[in-house]
């Protein structure tokens, strides 16, 4: 006989829905407010906090609707495994993968695990061995800026956490491979070089070609479009840190992801319509066989998604994308495919 594939089931539901899923047993994966995320009981199931999705009727932000991805064919004999990780942990998440099948995981924004995961991912044992995908938990945008993203861990019911990651180990039958696919718009301009003292989600003083200054001032100063984010060699890849807000008075720029103080980076070179690029993108990196996918807010902010559809992938907009290392201002979506 056969063996069960794999498949996901991706939607928007109610809470009552939700309720029956969890009460089921399935396995799922979760983006919703906290106020929903609190509510929930024990069950197979991990969560991030979020209220941006992409839906089949568009792009569109609701603290009552819940996007759920539902994992189909579980094998009673090898069940996902859901584990939690911390900073000091978080470097097992690719030991701990299956042996043949990929991980979902989630990580609160701004966290120590989710700082810790962007720098140190690549050099992680057993990285790029097997299939890691996910996302950042945000917030609204409009909430203040004490309201902390948060990660939900199934097996503990509505336990919700500032500082631990979770993850879903999912084994794949042998007829199937999981792949991770990354839609990156920018790539360095020929701009200066930029670097920083400190390692953070907040900077002040930098140095643009081995000149001290600010960011804040050194982007006033050059007109630089905030929507472009900057880029830096991260092990062989091109990633984005992108821009959050900017405190004129302090001269302290908030970003979607750290810098870090051994890196060079450099603003993006600038497009001449975002919108026209970003669809382009889209429809050249579209496959049928799409399992899971996420997308950063910005691309929701900057391409203005709202009520606009992106062809066959849905699922949250995110803080940060994860395509086995965190990227910012990216599409990852990964695809199940007969191997045999």
């Amino acid at each position: 006989m056969s063996e069960s594939k794999i498949s996901f089931t991706n939607q928007l539901v109610d809470f009552d829905t939700l309720i029956s899923k969890i009460e089921a047993g399935e396995y799922l994966v979760i983006a919703a407010d906290e106020s929903i995320l609190k509510r929930l009981p024990s069950g197979n199931w991990i969560a991030g906090t979020i209220p941006y999705f992409m839906a089949e009727q568009g792009g569109m932000v609701s603290r009552e609707d819940i996007y759920v991805n539902t994992i189909n064919g579980v094998q009673s004999n090898r069940p996902p495994r859901i584990m939690l990780y911390d900073s000091h942990s978080i470097s097992r998440i690719a030991h701990d993968a299956p042996e043949h099948g990929f991980t979902i995981t989630i990580l609160p924004f701004m966290s120590d695990v989710h700082t810790n995961y962007a720098k140190n991912a690549p050099e992680f044992p057993n990285m790029y061995f097997t299939p890691i995908i996910g996302w950042i938990a945000g917030r609204h945008l409009e909430d203040d800026d004490a309201s902390q993203a948060k990660t939900g861990f199934g097996p503990a019911g509505n336990m919700l956490m500032e500082q631990q990651a979770v993850a879903m180990h999912i084994p794949l039958p042998d007829s199937q491979i999981a792949n991770i696919n990354i839609v990156n718009l920018f790539e360095e301009s020929d701009g200066p070089k930029i670097t920083f003292s400190d390692t953070g989600f907040s900077v002040g003083q930098c140095y643009v070609d081995g000149q001290p200054t600010t960011l804040a001032q050194y982007i006033a100063d050059n007109n630089i479009d905030t929507r472009l984010p900057l880029v830096a060699d991260y092990s062989g890849v091109k990633v984005n840190v992108s821009i959050q807000h900017i405190d004129n008075a302090t001269q302290q720029v908030g970003l979607y992801a750290p810098v870090f103080s051994d890196l060079n980076y450099q603003f993006a070179k600038p497009f001449n319509n975002y919108v026209e690029e970003f669809g382009r993108a889209l429809s050249e990196s579209e496959s049928s066989n799409i399992a899971f996918s996420c997308n950063c807010i910005l691309n929701y902010l900057y391409s203005e998604l709202e009520g606009k559809t992106t062809g066959k992938l849905t699922g949250p907009f995110t803080f940060g994308e994860v395509a086995y290392q965190l990227l910012n201002q990216t599409l990852v979506y990964m695809t199940l495919e007969t191997d045999r």
